[in-house]
């Protein structure tokens, strides 16, 4: 797998490095990456995925992002199948709707996310011994099974975000494959809920959130539409993400100490 890479900046003015590759059947998957300091660089990555209407750089992806990395943490978000540099047709929603006819779309993107994680590990020599996920929507639609493929594959999974998804409307004919993904993730999780949400009942995301495996789970129910998600929910989400990150690694440098004493 050869792999173009570009240094560039993202929307905030952030340094990034874009890459594009083509997997073995000729799928073409592009991406962003925001790497640490070379000072700070931790053996942990951050995964972002976006919502239908977005790409690699939608909102707050690069806030986050930009926050991680100078913490220390390699992060990284891939386009979804119809957006961004791989757009088709007219992109976002209306392109999305045409994917979701696809029998493979959901290991599709698996396979994309796992082709990426090693492109950029083999480019930035990060060791993921620690491993965050955030996305919403979309971001939870294809999330969700790559989260649980990792476990599958003893692969670490430390801490999730995910959310602005149920089991109803728009889902409603993948819904038992969303179900029984969630219920072999066992990580801490943060769900985010919009209890005006227009896509999504409340009945649905309460049976998706209920599925998750995880004993370390919450729900943030907030007032508003499917897009209002309030600022205050992604200071949360940092907090969140870089607390469970972090205990992972002291954790894993304690268990280093001891079996060196």
């Amino acid at each position: 797998m050869q792999a173009r890479w570009e240094k560039t900046h993202d929307t905030q003015g952030a340094n990034t490095l874009e890459f594009a590759f083509e997997r073995d059947d000729s799928r073409l998957v592009t991406g962003a990456v925001w790497q640490a300091d070379a000072g700070i660089h931790k053996p942990g990555m951050i995964a972002f995925g976006h919502g239908a209407s977005g790409y690699r750089y939608q909102m707050p992806i690069p806030f986050l992002a930009g926050r991680f990395a100078k913490l220390g943490f390699t992060c990284l978000s891939i386009d979804g199948p119809v957006h961004g540099l791989r757009q088709k047709g007219p992109g976002g929603r209306a392109a999305l709707a045409e994917e979701m006819k696809s029998r493979s779309m959901f290991d599709d993107m698996v396979e994309d996310w796992h082709a990426s994680i090693d492109c950029v590990v083999e480019k930035t020599d990060t060791v993921p011994d620690v491993f965050g996920y955030f996305g919403l929507s979309m971001g939870s639609i294809f999330g969700i099974p790559f989260l649980a493929s990792r476990v599958r594959r003893h692969e670490p999974v430390t801490a999730a975000v995910l959310g602005l998804l149920g089991t109803t409307g728009a889902v409603t004919h993948f819904a038992e494959r969303l179900l029984a993904d969630a219920s072999n993730i066992n990580c801490p999780i943060l769900f985010l809920m919009q209890l005006e949400d227009e896509l999504f009942p409340r009945d649905g995301y309460l049976e998706l959130f209920d599925a998750f495996g995880s004993v370390d789970k919450r729900i943030h129910a907030n007032p508003g539409m499917h897009p209002e998600v309030p600022a205050e929910e992604m200071s949360f989400t940092t907090q969140f993400l870089s607390s469970r990150l972090s205990e992972q690694l002291q954790g894993l440098l304690d268990e280093q100490s001891s079996a060196a004493s």
